[in-house]
């Protein structure tokens, strides 16, 4: 065993990102705080609870040590075992199981500061069909069977990279459409938006299929996609759909659209897929404090036009009633089927091509112009002719008058008669 090895297996385990979220909150420490006391930035710490890095060596012991829950609070909280168990990850993304495409997560208590509201209840079958699946039935989610399912099919073999992006996008393309329909009010949007995220993420699949949640991942691509505010310049998507006929869903879909992007996703996240606070937080990219303000404001203003939601006397009845609501809402309204999986798939391959086609072609014409400009150019340099300019301040020309027809005559008479001087002499011999 080498000293890396060593090292390694020597080194305190850490919980999941989320968790390590969730146990700073927990002892009212700020990112700032935690950074100073490892010594590195406050991007570093942020890495760290999103588990895009981990940290190593003595930081990790620091880290280890900041973090660890108080003896007290280890018997409400997940035992340490299921906490600190490492996840294990595929060597390729060929051996990727069916059910690694969409894991339960680690469960995980609300932090004691800040006005968190109360957690959730148990949503509703009609609701997490909406959320989950594509069949709108109400025999509830058959996680159990699902979970015996997965397990016999890793059993008996390997899942490939194709197959295995096909099952979670049979699973979760048809609810993500949904919820981008509830976020943006348009149908071809929401479509649009779901197969971008999926094509992107068979793009990055290599780094998608060994994601602790693949879904999670996709669903953040499409929401980012679907509320850019640069679809208002698009003709097609710069008014919203026609709101729902009957009142009560079209005053749900008009205090939807009514509040601010990060709140309308906020309170998706939290009362519609059925996310724990410091999930939504961190999928918001929002402190868990501001991510309660958040859904308490959204809340209050969905509950002006909804009287029997603020009629509710707990916050878990106003968020059964909110489950129950947006279900109704999503499943109501004729959204549009996304694509298969197979003509998805192809479109990134199809698109990742065009891009590179381009990229190849751009390179070989600048390598033209370029070989083009180096073959004609001057070897030395020649000064430019300067324009002509009209030149000032030049006397007249002077001279003698104007000849009269007198002077003229004589001239001419000077020069046809020969001139009558002296002989010339010329020697003579004798």
């Amino acid at each position: 065993m080498t000293r890396s090895t060593t090292d390694e297996a020597a080194a305190p385990q850490l919980p999941s990102p989320k968790e390590r979220r969730r146990l700073r909150e927990a002892k009212s420490l700020s990112e700032e705080q935690v950074a100073a006391a490892v010594g590195v930035t406050r991007a570093t710490v942020r890495s760290w609870e999103t588990g895009r890095t981990s940290p190593r060596g003595r930081k990790r012991a620091l880290y280890a040590k900041l973090i660890a829950p108080e003896p007290e609070a280890l018997a409400t909280t997940a035992p340490a075992a299921a906490m600190t168990a490492p996840t294990p990850v595929p060597t390729a993304p060929e051996t990727v199981p069916e059910c690694a495409a969409e894991p339960t997560p680690a469960p995980s208590a609300e932090p004691t500061h800040g006005p968190a509201p109360e957690a959730p209840p148990e949503a509703a079958p009609e609701v997490k069909a909406m959320v989950v699946t594509e069949a709108d039935t109400d025999t509830g989610t058959g996680t159990d069977t699902e979970t015996d399912t997965c397990a016999e099919t890793v059993g008996e073999r390997r899942l490939s990279p194709a197959e295995a992006f096909d099952e979670l996008y049979a699973r979760t393309a048809p609810g993500l459409v949904r919820q981008a329909y509830l976020l943006t009010g348009r149908r071809a949007l929401a479509r649009e938006s779901v197969e971008r995220a999926f094509q992107l993420a068979w793009h990055r699949w290599p780094e998608v299929a060994v994601d602790r949640d693949p879904a999670g991942w996709v669903r953040a691509a499409a929401y980012e996609y679907a509320m850019s505010p640069w679809h208002r310049l698009r003709r097609a998507h710069r008014h919203p759909d026609a709101p729902p006929t009957e009142p009560g869903k079209q005053a749900l879909f008009d205090a939807l659209l009514d509040l601010p992007p990060a709140y309308r996703r906020t309170l998706l996240l939290y009362d519609g897929v059925g996310l724990d606070l410091p999930e939504t937080a961190a999928e918001t990219e929002a402190s868990t404090p501001a991510a309660a303000g958040r859904l308490m404001t959204a809340r209050a203003a969905v509950a002006e036009r909804l009287p029997e939601l603020a009629s509710a006397a707990t916050p878990a009845e106003q968020s059964a009633l909110l489950h129950d609501r947006l279900g109704g809402l999503a499943r109501a309204e004729h959204v549009p089927v996304p694509r298969p999986a197979r003509a998805v798939r192809t479109g990134s391959e199809d698109r990742a091509r065009l891009w590179t086609r381009a990229a190849v072609a751009g390179v070989a014409l600048l390598i033209a112009v370029t070989g083009l400009t180096l073959h004609t150019a001057p070897t030395h340099y020649e000064p430019p002719i300067s324009p002509a300019e009209r030149v000032g301040g030049v006397p007249p020309r002077g001279g003698p008058q104007k000849l009269t027809a007198q002077d003229l005559k004589l001239q001419k008479t000077l020069r046809e008669q020969l001139a009558h001087g002296p002989e010339r002499l010329i020697p003579q011999l004798r």
